[in-house]
């Protein structure tokens, strides 16, 4: 029996779709229903029913799914006993949102390449919503987002979550603290509406009975770094961001009155029982969001200076 139809037929299973799996495993959507046809006519039964436009997998395949993820759990321990100090080498799909592609996400990559230098990456920086689909229809192997997946075969994992702060220019804001009622009298800049810091943001002005001037939805840090560079208004961003962008922008972190909310970060991925090298990368992340949560923070300097940050896109 050849394992790749068998891998084959057990993403078509947890993705519920062929062209899906096809995308998964880099095949065209023929070669993918080639390779089932071919188990199947092995097995000497019909795996998928093809009967309806909805995909379901017949009773033997149902059965046979179980076998499948036990043949692919079986070929992994082979090769991890056989070749137990051959480097990983293998294509991994990553999504994040842009509050953790401009906090640890960049010096992470940069350390995982150096532990695992077999392993490729695709990255993508897209927002919650987005990322959540992706990982659920099976397009990327692991996700950093604000809310986590729900999907079969999805794990997912919380990792430290992130402060934040308001953020100012050093030469309109000088105050030592505001309070928020004088933070309600500016123009705020947060995510688009209904992210996590849009909705929470509302929510703290109306816990203190207080109704903004204005909030800007902008789902870009990089947008928002340069607005609050040109004077207008004030930005609420994680304050890991903010510290890396030290030296590209000037900026000001600004201490209020309030406690303010925390920006959630789950990592969501899926499980492939022919290979451990999702589940390791994601232990890698969680070591090193850790770590960068007990590191020692620097304290804030009165102004960031230097030359504006330029970024595709970003998101929360």
């Amino acid at each position: 029996m050849n394992l790749r139809f068998v891998e084959a037929f057990y993403w078509v299973a947890s993705l519920k779709s062929i062209s899906r799996a096809a995308d998964k495993l880099y095949l065209t959507q023929s070669a993918m229903s080639s390779r089932i046809a071919t188990l199947e006519e092995e097995l000497g039964v019909l795996l998928l029913d093809r009967r309806d436009k909805q995909f379901k997998l017949t009773g033997a395949g149902v059965r046979f799914l179980m076998y499948a993820e036990k043949l692919l759990e079986l070929q992994r321990e082979v090769k991890a006993e056989m070749g137990s100090g051959e480097a990983m080498a293998v294509s991994m799909r990553i999504g994040a949102i842009e509050s953790v592609l401009h906090s640890w996400l960049i010096p992470w990559l940069e350390s995982l390449r150096t532990e695992h230098p077999g392993l490729e990456l695709e990255l993508t920086v897209e927002t919650t919503p987005i990322l959540v689909d992706q990982i659920q229809r099976g397009t990327l192997d692991l996700v950093f987002a604000v809310l986590p997946a729900s999907a079969d075969g999805v794990r997912n994992q919380a990792l430290p979550t992130m402060d934040m702060v308001f953020v100012g220019n050093p030469q309109l804001h000088t105050k030592r603290s505001y309070k928020l009622s004088e933070l309600a009298s500016m123009e705020l800049l947060t995510f688009q509406k209904g992210s996590q810091p849009h909705v929470t943001l509302l929510d703290l002005f109306r816990q203190h009975q207080m109704e903004p001037k204005k909030v800007h939805a902008i789902s870009s840090i990089s947008a928002m770094v340069q607005l609050v560079q040109g004077g207008f208004g004030v930005a609420l961003l994680p304050r890991a961001a903010v510290e890396r962008l030290t030296g590209f922008a000037p900026l000001r972190p600004l201490s209020c009155d309030v406690k303010l909310q925390s920006l959630p970060i789950h990592a969501s991925y899926r499980t492939d029982p022919a290979t451990k090298t999702v589940e390791t990368v994601v232990r890698s992340a969680m070591r090193f969001a850790q770590q960068q949560g007990h590191a020692p923070k620097r304290r804030p300097s009165k102004a960031i200076s230097g030359k504006p940050v330029t970024s595709k896109k970003s998101m929360m």
